[in-house]
């Protein structure tokens, strides 16, 4: 008998779920919540990484209690899966220098524009690492530290992802995979190896303070025993190398072989699939991420879904089930009410500078359940942009499994199939991050005991989908959505510098 732990690390919380291999499921979930910073300026996201341990603490010391330490004795493995792109900074003895700054931070656009200078331009970025150098990255992290705060800079000498400083946390070792090291921009996802041309662009020391690449079924080690001990596990439970939450959200989903599409619907949006060869995008707009499986991940991302949508309900006083009425009571289309929803800045397409703009308010559309309907609608069509951008690239979708939180919504899921123009689908565990750091443990454990193991032994027989959360595209509405998905592609096409000219006025 075997269990595994899988944490999923996020933005707004941490979540640890225990599975029964087994029994083929989940026994045991807990969450636990960590806040932003607060009070920072516009575009400045961070997060001190002390809270995500205390919560990575606390949710596997819950889950070991719910099982029982008869239960406990049984787990074998843990894999973590963590918010992407994050910059830890750790001086020479592992201690965190300051906060991290996160995935949806903005405030690096002038160090984008210095890297790409150095690096000959946005198509010698691509030819580097194959992507561009964005925001959202690691990289102008980095070179903003070095600009901004020389005196923290200096005493760099260790980066970490989130996900890799958890493992630091649990391990003690300094270890990163291809999946996640693919997202930072530092690495020639082609080659599989860091880009000599992007660190020498902020700094050839840097190269140093990396670690060494590995591959995504390996492991950093076991839990600190003296951690082990604290926490309840039983001695030498393998830590996998664990990935960011969309390359583990791919494993949780069942998205390791080509034909599966995964979407995310969470604090940001994803669409992403499996490849087994690198798909990259000569115009940058979809990220030519590795997998945590060994093969590669070709992914979209916005960042504005549920954060927004949470915004409007919460300015109205609504609880979910009176916004899903709302939104349920305007036809398709909100009457021509169109929402860009950049309320934090907008990564595709690539408008960092991005506020959110309403179009089309008159005596009909003014009101809660309109603005509540276009607010879905803009953050799905955002994520349609992608997902049309994935089709030119050949990756065409014939079905969407959904997870997050606008998955748990029947509304907002036929909604997604209307706009899409296929059917969607939740999944039974909806926790698939989490799901798919334990399955990867399980994987690598497998493996590090000599057997011919394959990531698909695991998932085929674990993942699933739920078939009564099905939803087909309407034709009619499809239609109207596709003539409505050119209108809000054009107005944020038409606003990308008004966009930088209001954002300096605000600042």
């Amino acid at each position: 008998m075997a269990l595994f732990i899988g944490i999923d690390s996020g933005t707004q919380s941490t979540k640890a779920v225990v599975l029964d291999l087994a029994l083929r499921q989940v026994i045991a979930e807990a969450r636990a919540p960590h806040s932003l910073i607060a009070g920072l300026p516009a575009g400045h996201m961070e997060q001190h990484p002390a809270e995500w341990v205390q919560a990575l603490e606390h949710t596997i010391s819950e889950v070991v209690k719910k099982i029982g330490p008869a239960r406990a004795a049984e787990i074998r493995g843990l894999g973590v899966s963590g918010q992407q792109h994050g910059f830890v900074p750790l001086d020479k003895d592992g201690a965190v220098i300051r906060p991290a700054k996160l995935w949806c931070d903005t405030s690096t656009i002038a160090e984008c524009a210095l890297i790409t200078k150095k690096l000959g331009g946005d198509k010698a970025a691509l030819r580097h690492t194959g992507s561009l150098i964005l925001p959202g990255f690691t990289a102008p992290k980095i070179l903003w530290l070095k600009r901004h705060e020389p005196a923290h800079y200096r005493r760099l000498r260790h980066v970490l992802l989130p996900h890799d400083y958890l493992n630091f946390h649990l391990t003690g070792r300094y270890f990163m995979e291809y999946g996640d090291a693919s997202g930072t921009a530092l690495m020639d996802v082609r080659k599989r190896k860091w880009s000599k041309a992007v660190i020498d662009a902020i700094d050839p020391r840097l190269a140093e303070w990396l670690p060494a690449l590995s591959e995504s079924h390996e492991s950093p080690g076991v839990v600190r025993p003296e951690l082990a001990a604290r926490l309840g596990l039983p001695e030498g439970v393998v830590v996998s190398a664990g990935g960011g939450d969309n390359m583990m959200g791919a494993i949780g989903t069942g998205n390791v072989t080509p034909g599966v599409i995964s979407a995310s619907f969470g604090t940001s949006g994803t669409i992403y699939a499996h490849a087994e060869s690198p798909v990259v995008d000569p115009a940058g707009e979809i990220a030519a991420f590795c997998s945590s499986t060994g093969g590669w991940l070709p992914l979209l991302c916005t960042m504005n879904v549920t954060t927004v949508t949470e915004q409007v309900r919460a300015l109205f006083g609504q609880n979910h089930e009176q916004l899903a009425a709302a939104v349920a009571s305007v036809p398709a289309g909100s009457d021509g009410l169109i929402m860009l929803p950049y309320l934090a800045g907008e990564r595709t397409p690539n408008v960092p500078a991005g506020s959110g703009v309403v179009l089309g308010l008159n005596g009909k559309t003014f009101n809660s359940a309109h603005l509540a309907r276009a607010a879905m609608e803009g953050v799905t069509m955002g994520m349609n942009y992608g997902l049309r951008r994935l089709a030119v690239l050949g990756v065409k979708a014939k079905e969407i499994r959904v997870t997050g939180g606008g998955a748990k919504s029947p509304v907002w899921r036929q909604l997604m199939a209307d706009i899409f123009g296929v059917p969607v689908v939740a999944m039974k565990e909806d926790e698939g991050a989490a799901l798919g750091g334990a399955l990867q443990a399980a994987w690598c454990v497998a493996l590090r005991e000599g057997k011919k193991a394959r990531l698909t032994d695991f998932t085929r027989d674990v993942v699933a989908v739920d078939e009564k959360t099905r939803c087909k595209p309407d034709k009619k509405a499809h239609a109207r959505y596709r003539r409505l998905q050119d209108v809000q592609d054009q107005l944020s096409l038409a606003l990308r510098d008004v966009f930088t000219a209001q954002r300096e006025l605000a600042s």
